[in-house]
């Protein structure tokens, strides 16, 4: 986390675009989480421009659109960019125009295959150059065999996304990324991925819409905050989906986000300063982003709101005191726990106890 907007600005004010994910951020199951269109509509009137960004293939931007309309979410198709895009723009940088492509997944995904001037097949034996598969509620036994043959015959083999799973409205679910096991098993072949954390799907995002200083928004470390971490990109975490508290604090360094809030409302509220007592606002930024201190060692107290995160003597377990938002007790923990380098789940386990949210 770092203080990129000030201690009083909302993060509209500092990025042009937010590439927003949708399961687990905007809605889960197809139901609205509370709170999230209102606090759309108020960062789009704000001037806050609203793409959203997605690892599921399953669905076309219109039907994206249209979802996220019906629950008073902003949106248009042109809005939407999904890991189908990246995917098909993958496969057409790497075949020749016309070549024929297995498709494992949704409609969406032969739209956005064929888009890019590609044959969309559903066997082996139209002797495919490549296999792309992507998440599909009626994906079965049949179509993946015929997947696994075309591999095994030599095609390119490439993924939408690899998210082992996906929130649902009945809790967590196997994602894509399981699906993609039978026929990595099954062949001994790694597919191409090109959904978050993988590069293909953030540059599509950028180029799409034109975005200069992106702000990403995500619910999981693993592929959201881990995809904008290698885009060299700013990312917020919220805690409505599939990452929780606790992973939150023991995120390694590639899955830190530069903010965390509770939910999207965080669009709309000034970032808190994090730091030492008595520190300067630059040497705050850089100790809670978990960089090391430029001179002398990193502190042990970290402060936000009225929370205190410590680790007395620099060893064993952390400690966190005070009260106010649970959500600034967790920037101060977070801050803290990055601060010291790699953590157990036990020595961060009594702080994470004592903001009574759910770890």
């Amino acid at each position: 986390m770092n203080d990129a907007t000030g201690p009083s600005s909302a993060l509209g004010g500092a990025y042009d675009v937010a590439l927003l994910d949708l399961d687990g951020v905007v809605y889960i199951g197809g139901a609205a989480i509370p709170g999230a269109p209102e606090a759309l509509q108020k960062a789009k009137r704000s001037g806050m421009r609203l793409a959203y960004v997605t690892n599921n293939a399953s669905r076309t931007p219109a039907a994206v659109a249209a979802l996220l309309s019906g629950m008073n979410v902003p949106a248009e198709p042109a809005d939407v960019v999904t890991s189908a895009h990246a995917a098909a723009r993958l496969l057409a940088d790497k075949l020749p125009r016309g070549a024929r492509v297995l498709v494992i997944g949704a409609m969406a995904l032969r739209l956005a295959v064929r888009e890019r001037g590609l044959v969309p097949v559903s066997t082996a034996a139209d002797q495919p150059l490549a296999v792309v598969q992507g998440y599909g509620p009626g994906i079965g036994y049949p179509t993946l065999a015929e997947g696994g043959l075309a591999v095994r015959a030599g095609a390119l083999f490439v993924g939408t996304n690899a998210d082992s799973t996906l929130p649902g409205p009945r809790g967590i679910q196997p994602g894509n990324g399981s699906l993609l096991q039978v026929i990595i098993t099954a062949t001994g072949t790694q597919p191409v991925v090109a959904g978050k954390p993988e590069p293909p799907l953030h540059a599509e995002a950028v180029e799409r819409t034109g975005a200069r200083h992106p702000l990403v928004v995500g619910d999981r470390l693993d592929t959201d905050i881990a995809g904008a971490v290698r885009a060299g990109a700013d990312s917020m975490l919220v805690l409505t989906g599939v990452s929780s508290a606790r992973d939150a604090v023991l995120a390694p360094p590639g899955q830190r986000p530069t903010y965390l809030a509770a939910d999207l409302a965080g669009l709309l509220e000034p970032q808190p300063v994090i730091g030492p007592p008595g520190g300067n606002g630059a040497a705050e930024a850089g100790l809670a982003a978990g960089e090391a201190a430029p001179h002398g060692p990193v502190p042990a107290v970290f402060l936000c709101g009225g929370w205190q995160a410590r680790r007395p003597g620099g060893a064993g377990p952390f400690e966190l005191t005070g009260s106010g938002a649970w959500i600034d007790g967790l920037r101060a923990l977070c801050a803290a726990a990055w601060s010291a380098g790699r953590l157990t789940a036990d020595v961060a386990a009594p702080a994470i106890d004592a903001l009574g949210q759910p770890g």
